[in-house]
């Protein structure tokens, strides 16, 4: 019905009864969309404890737009003025029938904005620059770049090349969760066919159905849940490639080089501010020639 966090009304009561009674000092919120709570309910309540401090880490974009949670892959900047004919309706959070985007960023904009003190967070300059150009500019905006634990993500040897018969290879790695148009699943396909046979690139993160369609010089792997594992195939590899068209930061960027393979990725969202290898690249949004550029540079001198 497209009413994405106009809902739940009975749940967020109970929940606003129970915080009530916690009388907290403080509350921190994260993503509040997801299809559990009423927003319009939840920030009335915010706003009749003015005494309250109030701190809000956005992971995305949802916050001030009518309907979407990402916007630049479509190129989309309603969201500047106000959110109507939403391209993405479709899209999570999905409205197979109605749009309402208009209405619900007016009722974003009246329930989010006028909290005496709220302090957003962000992880990414990016994206905090593009909530300085949204009704949500009012606030104090903090960058707080995520981290990822080191103890896991660390130079990680193991038997990953052995296994899958790549000794002699040069890898070129790929890590998603929901391989598509928007990770750039059709980048590394293009890319296959402009490698030797001296390299092969793996993708981790891939269906049963895509694994199916991929060219020979691919090894498809599945998602796995095993950081450990995760490691020892970034160390495995050669280079990272991550040709990512929507990314608010990029924490597989950091992971990567945790592990000592530096990085090629696009210049997209937060992504250019994940980079600490010096080996590391940044080359513009889909541009692959400059990519595989890069990619041959670091690869050779391995």
């Amino acid at each position: 019905t497209d009413r994405h966090g106009f809902c739940s009304k009975k749940a967020t009561k109970r929940f606003l009864q129970w915080a009530e009674s916690f009388d907290p000092d403080l509350v921190w919120l994260h993503n509040i969309h997801g299809y559990y709570i009423n927003i319009e309910l939840l920030f009335a309540w915010i706003k009749s404890r003015p005494q309250m401090q109030v701190r809000w880490t956005l992971h995305d974009c949802w916050a001030f737009t009518g309907h979407c949670s990402h916007f630049s892959f479509v190129g989309c900047d309603k969201w500047k003025t106000g959110c109507s004919s939403c391209p993405q309706k479709t899209r999570y959070p999905a409205s197979f029938l109605l749009d309402h985007s208009e209405e619900n960023y007016a009722r974003k904009k009246a329930a989010f904005t006028g909290v005496q003190n709220m302090t957003l967070i962000t992880p990414s300059r990016w994206l905090a620059d593009l909530v300085g150009k949204s009704f949500l500019q009012e606030y104090p905006t903090e960058v707080r770049y995520n981290t990822i634990d080191t103890n896991v993500f660390k130079p990680t040897p193991g038997d990953f090349r052995k296994r899958y018969g790549l000794e002699n290879k040069k890898i070129i790695l790929g890590v998603g969760f929901g391989w598509g148009v928007r990770k750039g699943l059709q980048d590394f396909i293009k890319l296959s066919s402009m490698l030797d046979e001296s390299c092969v690139i793996v993708m981790v993160g891939v269906s049963e159905k895509q694994r199916k369609i991929m060219p020979e010089n691919v090894l498809a792997l599945p998602r796995t849940n095993n950081a450990r594992e995760l490691a020892e195939i970034y160390t495995a590899s050669d280079v990272f490639f991550n040709p990512t068209y929507e990314d608010v930061f990029g924490m597989i960027n950091l992971e990567s080089q945790a592990c000592g393979t530096p990085v090629v990725t696009y210049r997209t969202g937060g992504a250019p501010e994940t980079i600490t290898d010096p080996r590391s690249v940044v080359v513009e949004q889909g541009d692959l020639e400059e990519a595989i550029h890069h990619i041959k540079i670091i690869v050779d001198q391995k």
